[in-house]
């Protein structure tokens, strides 16, 4: 039960260039079968809104993902841009299987309207997840919900992916060094909320924009830090440690308590 957080300093715009790095980190890494690599959000192009430059049209990152998952036997989150009918982007996280299947492919429900990523992508409409399975028997296989970056700060998404079983959610981010403090609070309180693994991969470096600091963290379902990066572009390994999770779960009953309501009261009273 091993996730391996590729923290990579993206090249602007030149997805040949993200792929051979990602190929290298990877290679540098102890990576074995079955385990979950998991990817920076736009890993391949940095978080960009020029689409002519950066979507996925032609599946190159996508089939660098398959070749990836075959290669080495893996299940590997990452996450590019798509092209919708309506013409804008999709920030769409995609989950590969270790025989190169797609398992599954999620878009980015909040778009980032404070950093004007609503002007050129359109948000998702649903939860999605995938299973990762790391051996034959039925206990060796978890509900993994992914979510993407801005998402973090919007709790109730979390509480649904919970409630459709997940047991871990990876965030791919490209989350900028001014408010760093935000994205490990809010990593920290989904981990704790939903009682699950939270694995939060923030790209290192700087684009012609914005400055990053890294800081990929892995976080238990206890709010505790498995593993934590520093600035630099790194790949950190974690064992998770589900059996413990699933004790833990059985034995505290917070999300048996769980209630989301359906109804709401206005300022003025009003139940609606």
């Amino acid at each position: 039960m091993r996730v391996h957080l590729v923290q990579i300093d993206s090249e602007w715009e030149d997805p040949v260039a993200n792929h051979e790095r990602l190929r290298s980190l990877i290679s540098a890494a102890r990576v074995r079968d079955n385990d979950l690599i998991v990817l920076p959000e736009m890993f391949d192009t940095g978080f960009s809104f020029n689409l002519a430059a950066t979507a996925d049209a032609s599946g190159r990152t996508l089939n660098v993902l398959r070749s990836i998952a075959r290669e080495l036997g893996v299940t590997i989150h990452g996450s590019r841009t798509v092209l919708g009918p309506d013409g804008k982007g999709r920030n769409c996280a995609t989950a590969v299987g270790h025989n190169g299947t797609l398992l599954a492919e999620y878009h980015k429900i909040h778009p980032f309207s404070y950093g004007r990523e609503a002007e050129h992508f359109s948000p998702g409409d649903r939860i999605v997840t995938y299973p990762w399975i790391w051996g034959r028997a039925a206990d060796q296989r978890t509900v993994v919900a992914p979510t993407i970056c801005y998402d973090l700060r919007f709790p109730e998404l979390y509480r649904h992916g919970m409630l459709a079983g997940a047991e871990l959610f990876p965030i791919g981010a490209n989350w900028p060094a001014p408010r760093k403090v935000h994205r490990r609070a809010l990593a920290i309180a989904r981990a704790i909320e939903n009682l699950a693994f939270v694995v939060c991969v923030n790209r290192a470096g700087a684009d012609p924009f914005l400055a990053y600091e890294g800081g990929s963290v892995a976080i238990d379902h206890q709010g505790e830090i498995l593993a934590e990066a520093g600035a630099e572009e790194t790949v950190l390994t974690v064992d998770l440690d589900f059996a413990a999770l699933r004790r833990w779960r059985d034995e505290f009953p917070a999300l048996r308590d769980a209630r989301l309501l359906t109804r709401s009261v206005t300022a003025d009273g009003y139940v609606s």
